[in-house]
């Protein structure tokens, strides 16, 4: 089939990256572009830290620094997508508009995961657009007591930035220990001692049983009986992938839009990237979705080469994951595919000094590589991983 116009439906990173990539390729058909955010693509790290501290505006975040023009696409923003007809290769809008394509890029991306009950109070929020930040730096410029559900990056992330703020803040987690379910108990108590440090309350080992207030909220309830008082409250648990809209489409859907080691899906010259793509890794050898902004970029160019070109020149994608996450002055780094299960050792720095770098195995062979204010050591790992070497082998590299 002849590709004279290509939909790519996601407006933030992995679509916009989609876009460059099939301009950059030497695409000269139409681009129809759909976005359920009004807004033009901007990064979404800066949510949790500077723009929910205040340091930056709207405008410093935005990922197309020239703007979209250049582009030549034929922009549908502030349209969410709610149908994928895929036989007659159509998607259709909100209020009813179909958008006609010969190739698809699905990079919808995922919403974050409420808590079971969670109760609509003025107050409570979750964390994923430049809307839901500038609500909750507006709430927090009342000074309120705030709590946040969730340890892991984003939760973690957001009561770093509160506290910072000088705001009374509470970090609430099921687990033993922040970041412990991604990088287990060890780095997790690290983590949890650079929070207390600074002034975080953490209360962990009790999931919340309830949010409770009359108009707005006022407190969190936790399964212990215990009662945490706050004025703001902001859930961040997870997210799930934004798939609904692709019920009955005949694509393939399992916690993700399931794609071949080429981001290709079921349906022919129908592609997916970003946090909402599911694809088979040969280097790890399981099925994984990602959710980092390195992935969505290299995962947007992939799905395009597989697009404009077939499986059989694209190259297949299988790449080592890579991530940050920036705590009051602590500035983590993982690459890999490192689990709580997993064999650690630390080969650089220490725990003590709060600098370091920790290499970890499972099943004889190098997964991860995690690093704490030691960026450049801790990308250097990740060329390692990329080479496949065992743990052995990865331990003795460091020896060396």
């Amino acid at each position: 089939m002849t590709l004279g116009t290509i939909a790519v439906v996601g407006g933030s990173l992995a679509g916009l990256r989609a876009v460059e990539t099939l301009r950059r390729a030497g695409f000269d058909g139409r681009i129809e572009w759909i976005g359920a955010e009004s807004h033009e693509p901007y990064d979404r790290p800066p949510l949790s830290k500077q723009v929910l501290r205040g340091e930056w505006g709207p405008e410093r975040i935005a990922l197309a620094r020239d703007g979209l023009a250049p582009l030549r696409a034929e922009l549908h923003f502030g349209a969410r997508a709610v149908r994928l007809d895929a036989r007659e290769r159509r998607v259709e809008l909100e209020g009813g508009e179909q958008i006609a394509f010969d190739g698809l890029v699905i990079a919808t991306g995922a919403a974050p995961r409420k808590l079971p009950g969670q109760p609509d109070l003025a107050g409570v929020f979750t964390l994923r657009t430049l809307d839901d930040a500038l609500a909750i730096r507006a709430a927090l410029d009342a000074g309120p007591r705030v709590a946040v559900v969730g340890g892991g990056f984003i939760g973690a992330e957001v009561a770093a930035s509160c506290r910072e703020r000088g705001l009374e803040v509470t970090l609430i987690e099921a687990l033993g220990q922040p970041l412990e379910q991604a990088l287990g108990a060890s780095i997790g108590a690290l983590f949890a001692g650079i929070h207390r440090d600074h002034g975080v309350a953490i209360r962990t080992g009790s999931a919340v049983a309830s949010i409770e207030g009359e108009r707005r909220v006022e407190r969190v309830r936790l399964a212990d009986g215990s009662v945490i008082p706050a004025d703001v409250v902001i859930v961040g648990i997870g997210v799930r992938p934004e798939t609904a809209w692709l019920a009955d489409s005949g694509v393939e859907i399992s916690d993700g839009v399931v794609c071949d080691d080429h981001c290709l899906t079921c349906v022919p010259n129908i592609v997916a990237a970003g946090d909402v793509a599911r694809f088979p890794s040969a280097r790890y050898g399981e099925s994984i979705r990602v959710e980092h902004w390195t992935h969505a970029v290299e995962q947007a160019e992939a799905a395009v080469a597989t697009l404009l070109h077939g499986r059989d020149v694209a190259a297949p994608f299988d790449p080592v994951p890579y991530v940050w996450s920036d705590q009051f002055d602590a500035k983590l780094a993982v690459a890999g595919r490192p689990r709580a299960s997993d064999e650690m050792r630390v080969v650089e720095g220490s725990f003590e000094d709060r600098k370091f770098v920790a290499i970890t195995g499972r099943d004889g062979k190098l997964s991860g590589a995690i690093g704490l204010n030691r960026m450049r050591k801790l990308m250097e790992w990740r060329q390692s991983l990329r080479e496949g070497i065992s743990f052995e082998a990865a331990i003795a590299r460091a020896a060396g």
